[in-house]
């Protein structure tokens, strides 16, 4: 059981189907916590696809540099760099989990969301490398 009850309650009362784990790349902090984060999702649900995000990957203070994220190696997690503000990657944790539930690889989402216009510009040169 977790330590933390409100944790516990939501992934139980949902039936813990699939998780995205995520971080705030300029926070090293929020980094630092995702083993723990890990470990108590895995003693509520157990053996269930999990994504680890990155997020705020547009914000140029960033503390958390791509080539720091390992932990995803160590529990063979798939990850992502997003954005939520500008949309960037947005879709990707969701269409993977989604194709791993339905247990189809080839699994697509059908139409784009209407999105807004990104209200920031990235600067994607630094993830290229």
């Amino acid at each position: 059981m977790c330590r933390n009850s409100n944790f516990h309650s939501l992934f139980c009362s949902i039936h813990g189907q699939c998780a995205i784990i995520m971080f705030d790349v300029t926070a090293q902090l929020t980094y630092k916590n995702v083993p723990t984060w890990h470990r108590d999702l895995c003693r509520v649900c157990e053996n269930i696809p999990v994504v680890l995000c990155g997020n705020k990957v547009d914000v140029k203070n960033r503390q958390v540099e791509a080539k720091q994220v390992t932990f995803q190696r160590k529990k063979n997690l798939q990850y992502y760099e997003i954005s939520a503000k500008s949309k960037y990657n947005l879709e990707k944790p969701f269409l993977y989990l989604a194709r791993k539930l339905a247990g189809d690889p080839n699994l697509h989402f059908v139409e784009s969301p209407a999105l807004a216009p990104p209200e920031v510009h990235m600067d994607f040169a630094p993830q290229q490398q």
